[in-house]
């Protein structure tokens, strides 16, 4: 401790310097401008924005085009989903979803088309996809079999063919889009109606529709989805009129399938299934759309 020329003791001032951490005089002006950084909330005003952004822009495309869009079912179901699916996953994503689904309903279109059955183009419904509408129901089980089959057919096809792109350009956004495609498709060959598997096993056994409505049942407990338990409800619905309606007069004759069409159906519907495992196998990558 410091003493003066007496001997006593000098106690510091607290106005002066006392360590090397006190500031120097030249550096005070820096110190006095410095502001801490303090953490930053959750923008909701910009949040709002990324949200509202899409929905005005559908908005301001209808007000502008409202008549002519509002005619066409068509184009009014496309545009919002494309919006929806852009705002879910960016441009690339709701490019990739639209053109897999579309190509997946044409599969059901030409179909039904072959069939001489009046059917509509499809309509898209957002964030469940797209559908036709038959104003006459096919013959019989073996052609609501060939109908069924056809979209899953043609969509897997159509994500084969993005996946041939992505390989050739080696481009794994091409790669996830034609994953996604794979997975849509497998998805779809759940054995339930309305899904397009349930459609497909009527010409295998009906058996299997119990078996899919477990496995969906399961699939909802493990992971529960709003869309899937709109699904299994919908699925316990038709299978409950079609439990109903099996000895109705007509049934029998419709539920009536060769031997051979059984076997093509099996195969058809198995092979296709094996097919899409190996395709989403091989364009497994990380996803950012």
């Amino acid at each position: 401790m410091p003493q003066d020329v007496k001997g006593r003791r000098l106690l510091p001032r607290y106005d002066e310097p006392v360590s090397q951490l006190t500031p120097r005089p030249e550096l005070e002006p820096d110190f006095r401008d410095y502001e801490p950084i303090q953490p930053r909330g959750t923008d909701w005003r910009e949040l709002g924005r990324k949200i509202w952004a899409p929905f005005a822009a559908i908005g301001a495309f209808i007000a502008k085009f409202g008549v002519g869009i509002l005619k066409y079912k068509f184009l009014l179901g496309l545009f919002i989903s494309f919006g929806a699916y852009l705002w879910f996953g960016g441009i690339w994503f709701a490019v990739g979803l639209i053109g897999l689904i579309f190509v997946h309903e044409m599969g059901h279109w030409l179909e039904a088309k072959r069939q001489g059955l009046p059917v509509s183009a499809p309509l898209f419904i957002p964030f469940l996809g797209a559908s036709i509408f038959l104003k006459e129901q096919p013959q019989s089980a073996w052609h609501e079999f060939q109908l069924a089959i056809a979209g899953p057919l043609l969509g897997s096809i159509g994500a084969l063919a993005v996946y041939g792109v992505g390989v050739a350009e080696d481009s794994n956004r091409l790669r996830a889009i034609a994953f996604l495609g794979f997975f849509i498709n497998l998805f779809n060959l759940l054995p339930v109606v309305p899904l397009d598997g349930g459609r497909i096993v009527t010409a295998i056994h009906p058996a299997l529709w119990v078996l899919g409505l477990l496995a969906l049942l399961g699939l909802v407990l493990y992971r529960p989805n709003g869309i899937l338990v709109l699904i299994l409800v919908f699925a316990a619905m038709e299978l409950w009129q079609r439990w109903q309606t099996r000895h109705f007069a007509g049934a029998k004759a419709y539920y009536s399938v060769k031997p051979w069409q059984r076997l093509v159906a099996a195969v058809s519907y198995f092979g296709l299934a094996a097919l899409l495992v190996v395709g989403m196998h091989a364009t497994h990558v990380p996803h950012h759309f």
